[in-house]
């Protein structure tokens, strides 16, 4: 049913690659692929991301927040929503939350998909990751995912343009999903108190960096609870995500992205 729903609008055409797959031999090479009691990293542009993954692996959708590490279950329905919706730097009063180990642990038979840019994005930029994956078991895959789509007009970065976003989607005569799959990621990390690291445990080289980049990392690090062996995994992950999309991480968060989308609403007015 789903693929019918994806092809009606014209979505048919799929270019699909994987890290170290050649074509034709994906058959023999099934662990590099998401499987259940596994996470999906994936890129957020598009109602039509959640479509595409819950056509493909039938996953649990979440919701990632900046703030926390814990994440908020939601239906394919409810993903899609999320897409055309402004961002959200905080999980509304009184929802559930759950950390993703957890979630997997109720889950065992099906794959996790992660949008851990918490928001989305116009597909030219990987912005700030949540510290949500950090909760991922050591032993668990972490599958980084882009998708980018052709003609990028079913792009959706501004909240509440659902009218346009369905006329650009049914205005073309086909569209074209380009997928890239990473090299499963391992959270490597062991938690432990930010505040209490030496300088010399962190990851970033202060020495070959200008003192207020280093300041300010140091500064966002310590804001959301990342000490430096945490950073280094999200660091992999956006990287990933970075280099399948051919875009460069921005460094951008969700409340820049707020403060861009009040700016956009003010204009338009």
């Amino acid at each position: 049913m789903l693929w019918v729903i994806l092809g009606a609008p014209g979505i048919w055409w799929i270019d699909l690659q994987i890290d170290g797959v050649k074509k034709g031999s994906l058959a023999r090479e099934k662990q590099r692929l998401p499987a259940p009691s596994s996470i999906i990293a994936s890129s957020f542009t598009s109602p039509v991301d959640a479509l595409y993954l819950a056509a493909i692996f039938d996953p649990v959708f979440t919701v990632s927040y900046p703030g926390t590490r814990q994440v908020r279950p939601i239906s394919l329905l409810g993903a899609m929503l999320r897409a055309l919706s402004g961002p959200e730097e905080a999980p509304p009063a009184g929802v559930k939350l759950v950390d993703l180990e957890t979630l997997i642990s109720e889950n065992p038979e099906s794959v996790i998909v992660v949008f851990p840019e918490c928001t989305t994005t116009n597909g030219k930029g990987i912005l700030s990751l949540s510290p949500s994956l950090l909760n991922v078991p050591s032993t668990t895959k972490i599958f980084p995912i882009n998708l980018r789509y052709s003609p990028p007009d079913i792009t959706t970065p501004v909240p509440g343009r659902h009218w346009s976003f369905i006329w650009n989607l049914l205005s073309q005569q086909t569209h074209c999903i380009r997928v890239r799959i990473a090299e499963a990621v391992y959270n490597t990390a062991k938690p432990g108190d930010v505040s209490s690291e030496k300088k010399d445990k962190y990851l970033v080289n202060f020495l070959d960096l200008p003192e207020e980049d280093s300041t300010d990392m140091s500064s966002g690090m310590r804001k959301r609870g990342v000490n430096a062996e945490e950073q280094k995994v999200l660091d992999q992950v956006g990287e990933a995500l970075a280099r399948l999309g051919r875009v460069k991480r921005v460094g951008l968060t969700v409340k820049d992205k707020a403060a861009f989308v009040g700016a956009w609403s003010k204009k338009i007015r």
